[in-house]
């Protein structure tokens, strides 16, 4: 799961907010399809974390 946080964190700012987007529909971002390995809760959980650590920007890429 930790590589996959930061494979998706590499992706910069607003690419991220797009993806956290993305998610929050219900989407899966390609960059968790391609790691077979994690299942529905451990995607659940990289969601989970990549919302707190944008949680620091409070919508924007600035802070």
């Amino acid at each position: 799961m930790d590589q996959a946080v930061e494979t998706l964190c590499l992706k910069g700012c607003k690419a991220l907010w797009a993806d956290l987007e993305r998610m929050e529909e219900g989407r899966v971002l390609p960059e968790l399809e391609a790691l077979e390995a994690l299942d529905a809760h451990q995607q659940q959980q990289v969601f989970k974390e990549i919302k707190s650590i944008m949680a620091v920007y409070k919508g924007s890429c600035s802070l």
